[in-house]
């Protein structure tokens, strides 16, 4: 708890920093233009990860930005909607454990019976190894594109510009979502609640 505290603190205290003068070396001005690098903070690598200008590092780091972006928009909702007590009807295990004998937030981890965790895992598994992975050829457009051929959902309707837009939200909203997952397990272990007096519990 005192590190998650203590990363949040850090994490403010570096909003505060006084600002860099903006860099001029070819390598950097290299992704000043990419995707993410909006106003007020344009490109901003606080880490020098690619200050050499290599683009497949960037690409890299880019599709790790997206999908961790991607995972921690689905926490958000998730870590709402069982605070607020949402839950699937009947048991979760044989030994008659029901879904709503599972607390919300990070006490589910040591409330869930084993075998649970263990199918959490082995899903995550099979999405990050057979589903969820850009496959060469089938005409993915950009980092993090993984339709691979086979889900469009009117995505090739759209204009250069409007694709461009849809990208920018969807990795602002990760980032977002990043500092929000974060900000909600910081409160829980602070005893914080997110439900106002007289809610669900």
């Amino acid at each position: 708890m005192k590190i998650a505290i203590l990363a949040s603190l850090l994490a403010s205290a570096a909003a505060f920093a006084p600002a860099k003068q903006a860099a001029t070396s070819t390598a950097l001005n290299a992704f000043e233009n990419e995707l993410g690098a909006q106003k007020p903070l344009g490109f901003f690598d606080p880490l020098g990860l690619v200050t050499d200008g290599d683009q497949a590092k960037f690409d890299r780091l880019r599709y790790v930005e997206i999908k961790h972006g991607r995972i921690c928009m689905l926490a958000v909702v998730g870590y709402l909607l069982t605070e607020a007590g949402v839950r699937l009807p009947g048991d979760i295990a044989y030994d008659g454990t029901k879904f709503t004998d599972v607390p919300p937030g990070l006490e589910a981890l040591g409330a869930m019976p084993t075998g649970g965790l263990l199918q959490i895992v082995a899903f995550i598994g099979a999405l990050e190894f057979g589903v969820m992975r850009n496959i060469e050829g089938t005409g993915n457009e950009f980092v993090g594109d993984l339709r691979n051929g086979y889900i469009d959902y009117g995505w090739d309707s759209f204009d250069e510009e409007t694709k461009l837009k849809k990208r920018a939200i969807e990795l602002n909203q990760g980032r977002a979502a990043q500092m929000g997952i974060l900000g909600l397990m910081v409160h829980e272990k602070l005893g914080v609640s997110l439900l106002p007096a007289g809610a669900y519990h």
